[in-house]
């Protein structure tokens, strides 16, 4: 997996000449959310790890644009989804809905889940090979309709 911190140093690096201050301060926050879990974990991250630290800022900027939308601040919620565009330009790629399915159909097989009891079965199959490359909330989603249907 690429590490998300070297396309961040090059982009950095671009928008400081560029003096492009949004972009400038989306990165050094997503470059320190990193830090902060190598300071909180007292040990250097994984590139796979980085590129979970990167989901997780995604994600908080998307729970935030639904808040704020659901308030009435469509202003504020716009400048969101700038900031949430610069920091998805660092995320892996992401696997597809159709992908996930695959997936998951695999693990259900692998697991001999039949119900959705047995969720968590087919859950550790599946993070090792999701992890980082897709939202969590739609692998979740795609178990619960495949062991239902």
């Amino acid at each position: 997996m690429e590490d998300p911190r070297v396309a961040m140093s090059e982009k950095l690096k671009e928008a400081m000449k560029n003096k492009d201050t949004l972009t400038r301060d989306v990165i050094r926050m997503t470059m320190n959310a990193i830090k902060q879990v190598e300071i909180d974990t007292q040990k250097e991250v994984s590139a796979e790890d980085a590129a979970s630290i990167v989901m997780k800022e995604a994600k908080k900027r998307r729970d935030t644009i639904q808040e704020l939308l659901a308030n009435g601040r469509e202003d504020a919620a716009e400048a969101e989804k700038v900031e949430l565009e610069i920091v998805e330009r660092f995320l892996p790629k992401q696997l597809t809905r159709e992908e996930i399915v695959d997936l998951v159909k695999k693990a259900i097989e692998e697991s001999g889940a039949t119900s959705s009891k047995e969720m968590g079965k087919v859950m550790g199959i599946l993070a090792p090979q999701t992890k980082g490359k897709a939202d969590g909330k739609l692998v979740n989603e795609v178990v619960r309709e495949l062991l239902q249907g």
